[in-house]
């Protein structure tokens, strides 16, 4: 879903934010958060059989490119737009089954809102279904110690003086750290394939990130799995018992996240 608000905007003009789509027959209840702004109040529309977007009018002029652009180069700023927009979701999403829709998702008047999100209801309700009494979980896996001490190991392989046979030994002992280096690599990627798959398993369906590269500052570990899973409800329990199985297996560190509203799963919608 892209911005509907064009840049630049007439300063107080009023648009409409859209925070998520949910399944419902009647007005949700959305009482709780605010919203981006206490000027006005959250609210439903409906959208299509069914469906309620959750939305709040904000002032155009705070959402133009030129706002916007500002506000993320202002991290306090965004950070707070950012909180305020998932506080809505999670409110909602713990009432009713919901989509939720990207940070920043507005239109010009409610008329706008309607047309453009009924147009998008089959593919809302396919979202629904697939995510109804799921949550989403993060699972990221760490391998740890021999990248440090292989480096050190290196440190100390080097030759120090001339000597008959150094440049000799010293190859070999490069040739023996790149051999180790290798063989490490290989086996933690075993391990991230297993976790993941033994994971993937359980889960209904699971997304597979890029690891976040170099080791965790002040410790010396290395991420090798960066994986986030859509769970049934009912499995979570079963879900944490294989993070903890997984550990003692594997001899990795296994970090569970979660539960999540299913950002992750819902679609391009």
């Amino acid at each position: 879903m892209t911005e509907d608000i064009p840049a630049p905007a007439e300063a107080g003009t009023e648009a409409v934010y859209v925070f998520a789509v949910c399944r419902a027959e009647e007005p949700p209840d959305l009482t709780g958060p605010v919203g981006l702004t206490g000027d006005s109040p959250l609210r439903p529309l409906a959208v299509g059989p069914a469906l309620m977007a959750v939305v709040q009018t904000v002032r155009a002029a705070d959402f133009t490119d030129e706002a916007w652009q500002a506000r993320l180069a202002d991290e306090p700023e965004l950070e707070r737009y950012a909180r305020a927009h998932h506080e809505v979701v999670c409110t909602v999403a713990s009432r009713l089954p919901t989509v939720p829709l990207p940070l920043a998702t507005l239109y010009h008047d409610e008329q706008r809102a309607r047309a453009a999100l009924g147009r998008e209801s089959r593919r809302f309700n396919a979202a629904l279904e697939r995510t109804a009494n799921h949550s989403e979980w993060g699972v990221k896996v760490y391998v740890t110690g021999a990248p440090a001490r292989e480096a050190a190991e290196a440190a100390e392989a080097a030759p120090r003086r001339p000597a008959a046979g150094a440049g000799r030994a010293y190859l070999d002992r490069k040739r023996s750290l790149r051999d180790r280096r290798e063989r490490h690599r290989t086996d933690a990627l075993r391990i991230a394939d297993a976790v993941d798959a033994d994971v993937s398993a359980l889960a209904t369906a699971s997304r597979r990130l890029p690891p976040h590269g170099g080791r965790v500052p002040d410790e010396r570990r290395t991420q090798v799995l960066n994986a986030t899973y859509l769970v049934a409800e009912e499995r979570s329990a079963e879900l944490a018992r294989l993070a903890r199985n997984l550990g003692e297996r594997t001899g990795a560190q296994v970090e569970l996240s979660g539960p999540w509203v299913p950002y992750s799963f819902v679609g391009e919608v």
